[in-house]
């Protein structure tokens, strides 16, 4: 009973819940339900009638029951504490709750527990600060710069300055025109935090998996999907990401995927070294959990809650990235609430707000200038699983329309035990040409042409493949021959990747890009033989091996050219030989 405006339950339907006697509530505004309080959100009024989006598990709940209105919208509590935890979709704490799917059990939990955190002061007793202004540092396990700033919105003098120290998440640490500032902050999960300037993207973020890295990168502040039929390997490939990519911050959210995956993946995080500080990558990591044994209607506002975490990082100046497993999940929660709402059905049932709601998730992302004059990214990587790896199917498709990278993975690559499983074919990045630019600008002038030849070869390949599935490799030409031997060592030697191997799980950009020209010279060399005449069965019968194992043997640019130049050499023997 947290709010004033009291009402009565009239309809339950699953996680709809009809109320009325609420005059005080307003859209987006959190409801709670029957004697347990469960929370729920309006998403519809009607008169006096509110329809309420209910986030836990309705079972008992009936006509007569109490509902309140809490007078807020739905809003996440940010803070330190958020570092290495895992939440609910409400963000709520999971960390020791052990009966955290029993229904209420969670929302008695606080956020952070008696935790405090060596507090820093910047600022004095009267000093004037704006929104965004940096109060003080904290200092955190994960390592990153965490700072505390005004709040949105507020602005004058700094009073009430706290001493350096420890504090906890509800100690004032300062106040600003009478406007406490604490270390547990709120703000409204739908709602984007204000910025001073949004920027054009131009760093790439290293995700240290080859194939992306080199083919199909994606920006700070960009947004990618990755959409793909099961056992495609998308959990994977997100989950090296979240191992491996140059982040400050990284939040994963698992969208109604399966518990087990998730548990194992939390295990990983917590055995990887953070090569940044020494200690564990988990500890600037926020794992969002919503697996398919939780609430349904909490996966439509973990990708919200997601946004918010990533933005709040953002705003101390931090890259943070949002990856979220599945998005297609997300848009089958919003399916059942619409049908169960009686709203009219779009494509394959979804509401006809599922091209809207997808823009506005994705718009979160972005570089952006701070209200207090510094430069922070939140970049989304969102998963889709399309049923039946129809491609074309609403969630894809519009997903397609708003994203700037497309990473799809293909069925006949996992199949062949090839992964990452992701289709140069059918895949792209709009932003590779701001790449180009910035890898240019930072001692790698060559990577736009690097890229180019080896989509350029990979295509060519694909194309003859076709052809000598028809007429045998041995009836082509032996330059053609050449390119299909060529396209088999990019693949083989570049493109996969082993998740599974300590030294090929992540490849640095500078080891990418030597791999990437060795294998090139090597297809040169023997475009070369076969243009000197040298038969092209004698050249595809060589020991390529020392260039294909240089992915997990060579763990340098150095040692992958030493490679290269003895293949090299031996490959220019054969002239003599076949003169």
């Amino acid at each position: 009973m947290s709010g004033t405006d009291t009402g009565r339950v009239v309809r339950v339907n699953g996680p709809l819940v009809v109320a009325a006697g609420l005059p005080g509530v307003a859209m987006y505004d959190i409801v709670e339900l029957g004697d347990g309080a469960l929370p729920g959100e309006a998403v519809a009024i009607r008169g006096d009638l509110v329809t309420v989006q209910a986030y836990e598990y309705t079972g008992g709940l009936g006509p007569g029951a109490p509902a309140w209105g809490r007078g807020e919208p739905l809003s996440a509590r940010l803070g330190p504490h958020l570092l290495g935890q895992v939440f609910d979709g409400l963000l709520r704490p999971l960390s020791g709750a052990a009966t955290w799917l029993a229904p209420g059990q969670v929302r008695a939990g606080q956020p952070g527990g008696e935790r405090e955190f060596p507090f820093t002061p910047l600022v004095s007793d009267g000093d004037p600060v704006t929104a965004g202004d940096c109060l003080g540092t904290v200092e955190v396990t994960g390592g990153i710069g965490y700072r505390v700033l005004v709040p949105p919105g507020a602005a004058g003098d700094a009073a009430q300055v706290r001493a350096p120290g420890p504090a906890g998440l509800r100690d004032v640490l300062a106040t600003v025109a009478g406007v406490p500032v604490r270390l547990l902050s709120s703000w409204p999960v739908r709602r984007p935090r204000p910025y001073r300037e949004r920027l054009e993207g131009s760093a790439p973020l290293v995700t240290g998996q080859r194939v992306i890295d080199q083919l199909f990168p994606i920006t700070r502040g960009g947004t990618t999907s990755v959409p793909g039929g099961f056992g495609t390997g998308k959990t994977v490939l997100l989950q090296q990401i979240t191992k491996w990519c140059d982040a400050d911050v990284i939040v994963y959210v698992g969208c109604g995927e399966r518990g087990n995956e998730l548990a194992d993946m939390l295990t990983e995080l917590g055995e990887i070294s953070d090569p940044r500080t020494g200690g564990w990558l988990a500890d600037r990591t926020v794992v969002i959990a919503n697996t398919s044994n939780m609430p349904m209607m909490a996966r439509e506002a973990s990708i919200y809650s997601a946004a918010a975490v990533a933005e709040f990082f953002r705003d101390m100046g931090l890259d943070t990235v949002v990856v979220a497993d599945s998005t297609s999940r997300w848009a089958e929660a919003l399916r059942e609430f619409a049908s169960r709402n009686g709203e009219l059905p779009a494509e394959e049932g979804y509401p006809a707000s599922l091209s809207s709601a997808l823009a506005a998730f994705y718009e979160r992302a972005g570089r952006v200038v701070t209200a207090g004059g510094r430069e922070g990214s939140v970049t989304i990587i969102g998963a889709v699983s399309p049923p039946g790896a129809d491609l074309s199917e609403p969630v894809t498709t519009h997903t397609q329309r708003y994203v700037r990278s497309l990473w799809t993975l293909d069925r006949d690559l996992a199949y062949a035990r090839h992964y990452p499983a992701v289709s140069w074919a059918g895949s792209f990045a709009r932003d590779a040409g701001v790449v180009a630019g910035w890898y240019a600008g930072h001692g790698d002038p060559g990577w736009v042409q690097r890229r180019s030849r080896l989509a350029a070869v990979l295509a060519e390949a694909d194309r003859l493949s076709a052809l000598a599935e028809l007429m045998g490799a041995a009836a082509l030409p032996a330059s053609q021959r050449m390119t299909l031997l060529a396209g088999r060592l990019i693949r083989e030697g570049l493109l996969q990747q082993s998740a599974l191997s300590a030294a090929d799980a992540y490849c640095d950009a500078g080891r990418g890009a030597a791999l990437a020209d060795a294998l090139l010279a090597v297809a040169d060399r023997c475009q070369d033989l076969a243009a000197a005449e040298v038969p092209a069965a004698l050249i595809e019968e060589q020991d390529f091996s020392p260039v294909l194992r240089a992915r997990e043997e060579a763990g340098t640019p150095g040692e992958v050219a030493a490679r290269r130049d003895e293949l090299l050499a031996r490959l220019a023997g054969l002239v003599g030989e076949h003169p």
